[in-house]
């Protein structure tokens, strides 16, 4: 099983309460000792996984960066869906998808990943090429959604896209100059919505594709929100449609 690192109290947390097994010892802030470390010292060791007391610039080493709060675990892949059909087979109800076209920014990623899991979105779905990957930036940002939320990339998206259509998914691609508004778009069936990267938005071919263009309403004096913000606020609408709907 290929192995990867990830780090912050969050991100390791999560992955130690849904799925320890794939833990496979965690380095730890030899000069830290206060009450929220030894938490998670204690959650590990109750689920036999080594702690490595280091100093910090080893752990500044191991990921490369300072944020790491004092804590960084090595873990195997999660078994999530990794392909569509998987996925798809699995869903009880409508599927409720965000699709990031070229998202660049982890942090991005990783706060996209934040808002699939608290409104309830089956999966993100990204390109493999033109977009950041699952690092562990990323996954430290998402808090412990990279460990519930699926996190699907695909070498073609255009072609997903059609295959996501022909399941009777709703394709809900989001612009600024799209004519209709966000509230207009329907949400209650199966949906997935579709956003742009930070700086270009949707690819000529992502935005052919698509079934409907909403645009977010904005009622201030700036034009756009990050993409992030965007896709939390257009996944909780779709949320609330079917909470109204009864779904």
């Amino acid at each position: 099983m290929k192995s990867k690192m990830i780090f912050g109290f969050h991100a390791v947390t999560s992955r130690l309460r849904h799925e320890a097994s794939s833990v496979e010892e965690i380095y730890v802030d030899a000069g830290r000792e206060d009450r929220r470390m030894q938490e998670l010292i204690r959650a590990a060791k109750a689920v036999n996984v080594r702690i490595i007391p280091v100093d910090e610039q080893r752990l500044n080493n191991i990921v490369g960066t300072r944020r790491h709060q004092g804590v960084v675990a090595k873990a195997g892949e999660l078994s999530l869906a990794r392909n569509l059909d998987e996925l798809l087979d699995a869903i009880d109800g409508p599927p409720l998808i965000l699709v990031l076209d070229g998202i660049t920014d982890p942090h991005n990623l990783g706060a996209c990943l934040r808002v699939a899991d608290g409104a309830g979105a089956h999966a993100v779905i990204a390109p493999k090429d033109r977009a950041v990957g699952l690092n562990a930036t990323a996954a430290k940002v998402a808090s412990g959604a990279a460990e519930s939320v699926p996190y699907i990339t695909v070498t073609n998206l255009a072609r997903t896209l059609r295959e996501l259509k022909e399941r009777d998914i709703l394709l809900v691609g989001t612009t600024d100059d799209a004519e209709k508004g966000l509230y207009e778009a329907d949400f209650s069936s199966g949906a997935a919505l579709v956003m742009g990267s930070e700086g270009e938005g949707m690819r000529r071919l992502t935005r052919e594709t698509c079934d409907v263009l909403v645009h977010i309403p904005m009622f201030g004096s700036v034009e756009s929100l990050n993409v992030s913000v965007a896709a939390g606020v257009s996944l909780y609408e779709a949320r609330r449609q079917r909470i109204a709907a009864g779904k």
